[in-house]
């Protein structure tokens, strides 16, 4: 025979009170008396009483949930987002609800559309391009409070983010005074990220004002296979490219590893800096230059700003996205070899193996 769970009645009965007043207990709301309180908890604990969450949302039309939508979590940096978006959420009382887009539109636009479905409270979320996400515009539609995380904030929507042009232009300024005129940016496709397309921007602009070449650009897929072969395609059609900007760390660790696979020696043969500053960067040799950011600042004061619209406060004030970052200086970057700034063909050529 089935054994009927507790309700809130039977908590009510055992603690002598109300059932208003035993939904104000285990709700957390409204006032009682600690005496009373006290009654209701250890009744709730003695019947083993769980109050139902989809009781509790068609009571306050609250689900108590903010929805997360990610690029990815093989970036630490996302993974770092979500987990401090999350505390701060559960010290609220809300649970998070996680889903990763993998750098695509029509996937970000289905989890949105998902957890829009699944009345969620409000949304933390990194899209492809702010400027066409049909995502945002079913949040728009909706009404539903939400937080960009990296993203460049639009109409609506306040974002915690870095100023990702002021970023890139210091990443110009260092390789040109180390005394690179050569350089390459190895890019997540713009596409897919327009954190990425904003970085190049920045630095082509930079390298232009800096009296630098152009930058030299290679996009690819994020969970792009070739690197080796693409690096290797990039430095034989620019042997003068004595330095890469990845526009992030991951692809910055990867294009270390793709470098030495062509017998390259870092910085010797070829500086490469990164962007976001994971902890990976300093334990690998020689550490990653990069700029560093703060990814647990970025998900905490999404969550924040978040869970002030749902309580009508105020969201707390976002930070200067050009004061959000700074540059981590590093083994992998350092001076062109003698003879390599002027544009010959030693600049890139692997060293011989003999």
């Amino acid at each position: 025979m089935k054994i009927r769970p507790p309700t809130i009645k039977d908590v009510a009965e055992r603690a002598a009170c109300g059932i208003a007043t035993a939904s104000r207990v285990l709700n957390g709301r409204g006032s009682t008396s600690e005496k009373t309180r006290e009654k209701v908890l250890a009744a709730a604990a003695e019947l083993g009483f769980e109050f139902s969450d989809l009781g509790r949302s068609l009571q306050s039309s609250t689900t108590r949930t903010i929805g997360c939508v990610v690029p990815s979590l093989a970036n630490p940096v996302f993974a770092d987002v979500v987990q401090a978006a999350q505390a701060e959420a559960n010290r609220a009382g809300y649970q998070l609800i996680l889903a990763c887009s993998d750098y695509d539109a029509e996937l970000e636009s289905r989890a949105i559309r998902t957890l829009l479905a699944k009345q969620v409270d409000g949304l933390i979320v990194t899209v492809s391009n702010v400027d066409d996400s049909e995502g945002l515009q079913q949040v728009t539609a909706r009404g539903v409070p939400c937080a960009l995380v990296y993203n460049r904030p639009c109409e609506g929507f306040p974002a915690w983010t870095v100023d990702n042009r002021a970023a890139a232009a210091a990443v110009a300024r260092e390789f040109s005074q180390l005394g690179h005129r050569h350089t390459g940016f190895l890019a997540l496709e713009f596409g897919r990220s327009d954190r990425s397309r904003e970085r190049f921007e920045g630095f082509a602009e930079a390298c232009a004002t800096l009296g630098m070449a152009p930058p030299v650009l290679l996009e690819i897929a994020e969970q792009e296979g070739q690197l080796l072969e693409l690096l290797r395609a990039l430095l034989a059609a620019n042997r003068d490219v004595t330095g890469i900007f990845a526009s992030n760390d991951y692809l910055a660790l990867a294009a270390m590893k793709a470098a030495r696979g062509l017998g390259m020696r870092i910085p010797q043969d070829l500086s490469i800096v990164g962007f976001d500053g994971i902890s990976t960067g300093l334990m690998v040799e020689p550490n990653l230059a990069t700029v560093v950011t703060d990814p647990r600042a970025m998900g905490e004061g999404a969550a924040r700003t978040v869970l002030a619209r749902l309580a009508g406060k105020t969201p707390p004030a976002r930070p200067d996205p050009s004061r959000t970052f700074s540059f981590r200086q590093g083994g992998s970057l350092g001076p062109p070899l003698p003879g390599n700034t002027d544009g010959g063909e030693a600049a890139t050529s692997p060293p011989s193996r003999q």
